[in-house]
């Protein structure tokens, strides 16, 4: 990454990231975060997840506001439609993680962001989910992620900016390869 001289702002403390990146690479132990979310059951398929913490730098944190998410799945699935479904939630995150990368890598690259815009689909046949055929996949078969961004950049440029946040993206990384997941009942 090249830190360019320019009078781009697009919120993003590039320094800061840099820095960080730099420390880090020198005590590898302080880059491991444990992220967390606590879920509880509500009624049918509706539950609440919570995100207040996590585990960092080598110690304990706490987020600025307690956020609570509703999960639920729509009444086409018999249920009451408190919220969006988890697999959403899925795209939620992609999206997210995306489009702050590009902030970054546009910040740090010196281009002007005039606007960002995502939008995100995942095929998913639920007969899998349902037990109805065990042929077929519980999760997304295919996502498409399309981006609308306006900024002072060749579109070249901009293609770029998106390629570098996939390569760094976390949640890309999350979607696209496997991940060891331990389910453990008290």
């Amino acid at each position: 990454m090249t830190v360019t001289d320019s009078t781009a702002d697009n919120g993003v403390n590039t320094q800061a990231l840099l820095d960080a990146r730099n420390a880090l690479a020198e005590n590898f132990e302080a880059g491991e975060f444990i992220w967390r979310v606590s879920n509880t059951w509500v009624r049918g398929t509706h539950s609440d997840s919570t995100v207040e913490g996590y585990f960092g730098l080598g110690e304990e944190h706490t987020h600025r506001n307690r956020d609570t998410y509703t999960l639920d799945h729509p009444v086409e699935f018999a249920s009451e439609d408190h919220g969006p479904t988890p697999v959403e939630y899925v795209l939620v995150g992609l999206a997210g993680c995306l489009t702050a990368g590009i902030a970054a890598v546009a910040q740090n690259r010196g281009i002007q962001l005039t606007s960002v815009k995502a939008t995100l689909e995942g095929d998913l046949n639920i007969l899998g989910i349902l037990g109805g055929d065990p042929d077929v996949r519980n999760g997304f078969n295919d996502i498409r992620v399309h981006y609308d961004i306006d900024a002072e950049a060749s579109p070249e440029d901009i293609e770029a900016l998106v390629a570098q946040s996939q390569k760094r993206s976390a949640v890309f990384d999350i979607v696209t390869n496997p991940t060891n997941v331990t389910v453990s009942v008290n």
